[in-house]
């Protein structure tokens, strides 16, 4: 069967993916802090695995270099479980929401079917950068700190700049010394999709913007919407403090 693009394989898939994310969080609350330790750095590797498995797969590692950002967070997470980093593990709040969004916005893999490799090693990877994250702080093995909005916009900016600029030297190499993919066609990648859109809701920012990188700058005001959110407890506490204060 496959998977498709809001198909009923998908749609069940995606269920699917929140029982998988509601029975991890219960089991892994239920272990003690060591134990949770260890299956949260056990499983922070399961997106390492997914890198590893497409630069085997696919026979063209310029075409699946770890330069997407859930990659960068599968590279990420395990540091992330093992320091507890605060600036990190704050980070990895923004870019857990992008693993939810490669479930949802499939289109890179809606062709391949249900439970073949490549399936496996892109539903697993992304349930788990998206959920560890999370119980990172739900099981208090590190601190929200609303201090690190700005930080994780300007770390999340930089990185993608720089991949832009990677995805520019990588394509105009690949032109120049005539670099083909496996059909023949010369390779051009689209890391962190600075290039063009690569789904639905990229294509109506770049309608916005029909620019190549400027047109992602459209997602910072959706981040700093859902970081409010994450972190509004905090926000509405620290301007009732500074309110009292000043009285």
């Amino acid at each position: 069967m496959t998977w498709g693009f809001m198909s009923k394989a998908h749609i069940i898939s995606l269920i699917v993916a929140v029982v998988i994310i509601i029975l991890f969080s219960i089991i892994v609350s239920k272990l003690s802090k060591k134990a949770q330790k260890i299956v949260l750095f056990i499983f922070s590797f399961s997106g390492i695995a997914a890198i590893t498995f497409n630069l085997l797969r696919w026979n063209s590692p310029l075409e699946y270099l770890p330069l997407h950002m859930c990659s960068i967070n599968a590279i990420l997470l395990p540091f992330a479980v093992l320091t507890r980093n605060k600036t990190l593990c704050n980070l990895l709040v923004v870019w857990c929401l992008g693993a939810v969004v490669a479930l949802v916005l499939n289109q890179s893999v809606m062709e391949t079917t249900i439970m073949s490799d490549v399936f496996i090693f892109y539903y697993f990877p992304h349930i788990f950068e998206f959920i560890i994250p999370i119980l990172l702080f739900k099981l208090k093995f590190a601190k929200l700190d609303y201090k690190c909005i700005l930080s994780s916009i300007i770390i999340t900016m930089l990185i993608y700049t720089g991949i832009h600029f990677t995805n520019v030297y990588i394509n105009n190499y690949c032109i120049e010394n005539n670099i083909l993919d496996y059909a023949g066609n010369v390779i051009q990648v689209n890391y962190m999709f600075s290039v063009e859109p690569s789904n639905p809701l990229l294509a109506i920012f770049y309608n916005i913007i029909p620019f190549d990188y400027w047109y992602m700058y459209l997602c910072v005001p959706i981040v700093v919407v859902y970081l409010l959110v994450i972190y509004f407890k905090q926000i509405n506490l620290e301007i009732k403090r500074r309110y009292y204060a000043k009285i």
